[in-house]
């Protein structure tokens, strides 16, 4: 494919992507029209007294009004909280967009609809609000119903569902190990910043586990004094998170989490890219993970 060809492929994904974002906007303004309306009509009527047996009432959680806050605060060209954007969303406006058009993409789910009866639903911008507060900040789901206007159940079922399309969406390129073209790229880079032979920098976090069955706590705390899962990553000097190890207890150091871990499997199966590179006069072949102090001085 030539460089037209790529351009002209680049056009019309940009096309499409901008497409949903008027589809999107033009439903949000006919549904804040449609609930103006109502409003009015409801206020026409007579006013009727008296129980009647029915079935309780949904209940109004004004979702766009919510859609409108949040747009206004954090997605229009004017935002209110534009300077605090990377701060709460723990990334910058781009990264998200980019994030939400791909997962949109995957999953129509994320995409603004209307229900039986005509009332629009959340708008993709909620939803993967909810599951990326979820998230980063461990936040409860019944704690997104004051601001995103989204019940218990719902936040759940976007988190689940954002989870499962971001790993088909990018799953492909992200969750997997270099090639041989970017494992040469990696090392240059890496040698050029002073380390070469270097294939990234590993390193294990504790998650924490609040819920931690109690039969299971003398296995997941560790030294923290806390229940946590550990989770093992390799990044590069682009934050491209290329390996993850996650399950093993808390209670483990990082040279156990290695030794179960499959991060050297190609390198003991013989499959990885040859690398020849020269530390203080010593000829080495093979490439190395940079990895911070496991035990204390």
């Amino acid at each position: 494919m030539d460089s037209d060809d790529e351009m002209l492929v680049r056009l019309l994904e940009d096309e499409q992507v901008f497409d949903d974002d008027i589809r999107e906007h033009l439903l949000i303004i006919a549904s804040l029209q449609n609930m103006l309306d109502a409003e009015a009509e409801k206020r026409k009527r007579p006013r009727r007294g008296g129980s009647r047996p029915v079935r309780k009432k949904s209940k109004p959680r004004q979702r766009m009004e919510g859609h409108t806050m949040m747009h206004n605060d954090y997605f229009a060209d004017d935002a209110t909280q534009a300077d605090n954007f990377r701060c709460q969303y723990r990334m910058i406006k781009g990264l998200f967009m980019n994030i939400l058009h791909g997962v949109r993409e995957f999953d129509s789910y994320f995409k603004l609809k209307h229900d039986a009866v005509g009332i629009a639903g959340f708008s993709s911008i909620q939803k993967c609000t909810a599951a990326m507060r979820m998230l980063a900040y461990e936040a409860p789901a019944d704690t997104q119903d004051d601001y995103l206007r989204m019940s218990e159940s719902t936040a759940i079922e976007c988190m689940y569902k954002f989870c499962r399309a971001v790993v088909g969406k990018f799953g492909k390129y992200y969750l997997r190990g270099p090639t041989e073209e970017e494992t040469a790229r990696i090392m240059a880079q890496n040698a050029a910043r002073g380390f070469p032979g270097m294939l990234g920098s590993i390193d294990c976090m504790h998650w924490s586990w609040k819920n931690c069955p109690f039969a299971c706590q003398g296995i997941y705390k560790g030294s923290h004094g806390y229940c946590s899962v550990v989770l093992e990553a390799v990044a590069d000097y682009d934050l491209w998170i290329w390996h993850s190890f996650f399950g093993m207890a808390g209670s483990h150091n990082d040279i156990n989490v290695l030794q179960q871990s499959p991060v050297f499997s190609k390198l003991v199966k013989g499959h990885a890219p040859p690398y020849n590179y020269e530390i203080n006069g010593h000829e080495y072949t093979k490439g190395y993970y940079l990895a911070d102090g496991i035990y204390p001085k």
